[in-house]
């Protein structure tokens, strides 16, 4: 008999939850308790009122365990809805990142170039520095750092996924 191994798969969930003291502790301590991994989270007030948030959790694992994931996050008091954008269907996913870039000379012109072919914006510059403004697919930014490695990169933050499912449809 031959066991079939289940590959970890990424899955990024939206999370919709009452704006309250703890919330984000109750949700990043049930990963932990249970040995989960959280490769992005990110968390913003999403109502007029400030009363709920919307986090999102980048995690990877196999479909059982996602689901168990869900369920659990379905069952804590102040979450009011759980979708796993990857499974229902096609989404957006954007990240938004600033590079310090330290170069003098030739690696200047050419860090200012490969900004300009991924569309990242000065926000910050120096006679010897720049902080470009990036934003887009996780991979995109991934490949721009990269690149910057090359020619000097000194520092990298990185605001975590967000993401949203296509079309005309709300959550």
């Amino acid at each position: 008999m031959q066991i079939q191994h289940r590959q970890a798969e990424r899955h990024v969930l939206t999370v919709i939850v009452d704006n309250e003291a703890g919330i984000l502790a109750k949700i990043a301590g049930l990963f932990t308790a249970r040995g989960y991994n959280i490769d992005s989270l990110t968390v913003a007030d999403i109502t007029e009122d400030h009363a709920t948030s919307r986090i999102t959790v980048v995690t990877n694992g196999p479909p059982p365990v996602i689901d168990q994931i869900i369920a659990q996050l379905e069952r804590l008091v102040p979450v009011h809805k759980v979708v796993d954008l990857t499974d229902e269907g096609p989404h957006v996913e954007r990240e938004l990142a600033l590079v310090k870039v330290v170069g003098q000379g030739d690696h200047r012109v050419e860090a200012l170039r490969l900004a300009d072919v991924f569309r990242a914006s000065v926000v910050d510059t120096t006679t010897g520095s720049f902080v470009f403004e990036l934003t887009g697919a996780p991979e995109k930014i991934d490949r721009f750092i990269a690149l910057m490695r090359e020619l000097g990169l000194v520092e990298v933050g990185r605001t975590g996924i967000v993401g949203m499912m296509r079309g005309a449809q709300g959550i």
